[in-house]
């Protein structure tokens, strides 16, 4: 037997006392078996005598088809192009596609849990984009848009937060417009970020109440002695929380006006020296409706269920913050380093908003995505 050596490799036997445990020098690999995709190593557990293969908590573990194709029929998920397509391309059925695509969200679903946690975030800006599930007439509730919430079907919106210093997405949630799903974005987004950040908007009413529900504090009203029921305590904005709104007045389309609003955090904001705006968010909505295919404005790749669109842009979010390069976040290299590398002409260290943001080191390959593995957190020192 081949000496245990740090292979990365966490053991996946929930009875073992090395469970989920990486590079504590109890894994060995014991042989390798060929499949269509290579060969392939099997990893043995001298902790708990329980023999394991590399793709175990992958997307890749127990599939019989080629990982090219696997990685194939997701990368064109993201490129917008729709599961009829992939399934003609590809030669498989759309349910394959769709077993895939769920696979790849849990993935990236534990990806964006172990990384985005304790974000030192000044800056938040919130936006909400309009799509649709099933079919497009929706049920109204009010004059403004917002949909009710009775069923799936109809107008269907992708909640976003976003860190614009990292171009770093916090938190993706997609529901109707309303109070419940402003409330679900924000205490996603309270989840990941550090402390109070300053958060920035459109005119979207329900954000303010959000806000508020989250960072607040309680105002308490003493008893004053006379006859009935004391006054409840009112919740009141945190001091340190910030909210400005940016809202476009327009007329038959066309942007006539832009207003700005501080609606709590006037003094703060003035001191941290940040001004309202939200051209990030709007720009990385242009991103998506380039990327997935439902979210196009006027497609037949709508998505059947709100699962589905769920699913489809959480895997997105991990793609976007660890796979893909942002123009804006690359840095010059230095003549030492052009020099090392072996190149003429000066070149950019190219870089994600993971890198950014400290969470990685390196641009993720998309193979990476998919086979990423972590410990609990109570054992992890460094998610990077």
């Amino acid at each position: 037997m081949r000496k245990p050596k740090d292979w990365g490799q966490p053991c996946p036997n929930p009875e073992c006392s090395h469970y989920r445990l990486m590079n504590r020098g109890n894994i060995s690999a014991i042989s390798t078996y060929m499949t269509q995709s290579g060969k392939r190593r099997i990893f043995y557990c001298n902790k708990c005598d329980h023999c394991f293969a590399e793709t175990r908590d992958t997307v890749f573990f127990d599939l019989r088809t080629p990982e090219d194709k696997v990685m194939m029929a997701l990368k064109m998920l993201l490129v917008k192009v729709g599961l009829t397509d992939i399934g003609f391309v590809l030669g498989v059925t759309e349910e394959t596609v769709l077993m895939w695509l769920d696979r790849a969200a849990q993935k990236a679903h534990e990806i964006n849990t172990h990384l985005l946690r304790d974000l030192p975030v000044t800056e938040v800006q919130l936006d909400e984009m309009w799509s649709f599930i099933k079919r497009k007439h929706a049920q109204q509730t009010e004059a403004d848009g917002e949909s009710s919430d009775l069923n799936e079907d109809g107008r269907q919106w992708v909640w976003i937060s976003f860190a614009p210093e990292f171009r770093l997405i916090l938190a993706t949630f997609v529901g109707p417009r309303t109070f419940e799903s402003a409330l679900q974005l924000i205490l996603m987004t309270a989840g990941v970020v550090f402390g109070v950040p300053c958060f920035f908007s459109d005119g979207f009413s329900c954000y303010l109440s959000a806000l508020i529900e989250v960072y607040h504090t309680l105002k308490t009203f003493p008893r004053t002695g006379k006859q009935g029921r004391p006054k409840e305590p009112v919740k009141e904005p945190h001091p340190d929380l910030v909210y400005g709104q940016l809202i476009k007045k327009k007329r038959q389309g066309r942007l006539q006006e832009l207003v700005y609003r501080v609606r709590c955090g006037a003094e703060r904001l003035a001191e941290l020296g940040l001004s309202i705006s939200t051209s990030l968010i709007e720009r990385l909505n242009l991103t998506l409706r380039h990327a997935l295919a439902p979210l196009v404005r006027k497609s037949q790749c709508f998505c059947k269920d709100r699962a589905q669109m769920r699913r489809r842009v959480t895997f997105f979010q991990a793609f976007y913050n660890f796979a893909r390069p942002h123009m804006s976040l690359r840095l010059p290299l230095s003549e030492q380093e052009t020099s090392a590398l072996g190149l003429i002409h000066p070149k950019w260290q190219h870089r994600t908003p993971g890198m950014a943001a400290g969470l990685t080191d390196h641009v993720w390959t998309f193979r990476e995505l998919l086979t990423a593995k972590f410990e609990p957190f109570h054992n992890q020192s460094n998610s990077g």
